[in-house]
């Protein structure tokens, strides 16, 4: 949150997403959640219930979309995968949580891009937060 534009959501992270924030009564982004115009894109739903969504069934259309509004993609990774393949993504913000698993998907799985650190910040609780743009973008 906190830069300007619509968010963008595969189809799994907007019902994570809408099972959790608009309940959250007490929390400050939840306002800023229910507001903000979600772009979910999906094959299956035909209904979104949460306020301020809109349907995309053809991922094609995102970069209209970009173009207009400007996005933000919050988890998504299928989506986020997809989007790069296509060009669309101008910036990554990685948050690198201090904990190891083991074992997991890949996010960047079958896709090749070559990334430059523009800004990083380390959370009091150890988390990274790193800022990357594409190689060949200023």
């Amino acid at each position: 949150m906190g830069r300007d534009g619509a968010m963008l959501f595969g189809r799994w992270t907007y019902e994570q997403f809408y099972g959790f924030w608009p309940g959250q009564t007490d929390n400050p982004y939840t306002g800023a959640l229910n507001r903000a115009r979600k772009y979910v894109v999906s094959r299956t739903r035909r209904e979104l219930p949460w306020e301020n969504s809109v349907l995309v069934t053809d991922v094609g259309d995102v970069a209209r979309i970009k173009e207009d509004e400007g996005l933000t993609v919050l988890g998504s990774g299928e989506l986020a995968r997809e989007l790069m393949r296509r060009g669309l993504v101008d910036e990554w913000l990685l948050m690198v949580h201090p904990l190891v698993l083991g074992t997991g998907r890949r996010l960047f799985d079958g896709v090749e891009v070559e990334l430059r650190l523009v800004d990083s910040v380390v959370t009091t609780t150890g988390v990274v937060i790193a800022t990357y743009r594409g190689r060949e973008e200023a």
